[in-house]
């Protein structure tokens, strides 16, 4: 299996669990890792931590991107960020289902982007289901915070630190809590 094929299967939604899948989720995952331990074990100038994402994302990153070390992620691959993108630091992006940041957004500390979950009967466990995790443009997203799979997060909305997104987010609206709940909009 390809980097393209597994990217066309994740874009079908079905469940990852052949073995071609969790072979090439495993090369993918060591290259990750390789390439984030060279990230995160010494300081590098914002050049240098672009240049080293765009070889982890196999794509550029938006202009004006900037990002404070350690980064995570297993996978590095379907992750896609806009322009003027702002990442702090300590987050996780588990980005096999995607990852797709719209221009101007904040991403605060230790924040979580999970793509996959699995299957909730035991002999079901090892299967993963994918779905992208998209945010508009100038979202705001607070520490601490956690995204699942398959959210999209509409423009200009603010999510609350600490929050376990697991639903949709309207655009101009603050939400926050676990689960997140609207709080209010934004004018």
């Amino acid at each position: 299996m390809t980097l393209q094929d597994f990217l066309e299967l994740v874009k079908t939604g079905k469940p990852l669990d052949t073995p071609e899948v969790y072979s090439l989720m495993d090369e993918m995952s060591n290259e990750a890792r390789r390439l984030t331990f060279k990230l995160n074990s010494a300081y590098h100038s914002q050049e240098e931590i672009n240049g080293l994402l765009e070889e982890l994302f196999g794509h550029p990153v938006g202009k004006g991107f900037k990002m404070f070390p350690p980064f995570y992620t297993d996978f590095g691959k379907n992750i896609h960020i806009g322009d003027n993108v702002f990442i702090n630091d300590c987050c996780h992006f588990q980005d096999h289902g995607g990852v797709f940041i719209g221009d101007r957004c904040q991403i605060g500390h230790n924040v979580v982007f999970a793509t996959l979950d699995h299957g909730l009967k035991p002999e079901d466990r090892r299967s993963m289901t994918p779905a992208p995790i998209v945010l508009g443009k100038n979202v705001w997203v607070g520490s601490n915070s956690t995204i699942l799979k398959g959210v999209t997060i509409g423009d200009n909305a603010v999510i609350a630190a600490g929050a376990v997104v697991t639903k949709n987010v309207a655009a101009n609206t603050v939400v926050g809590g676990v689960p997140a709940r609207k709080i209010k909009d934004i004018e």
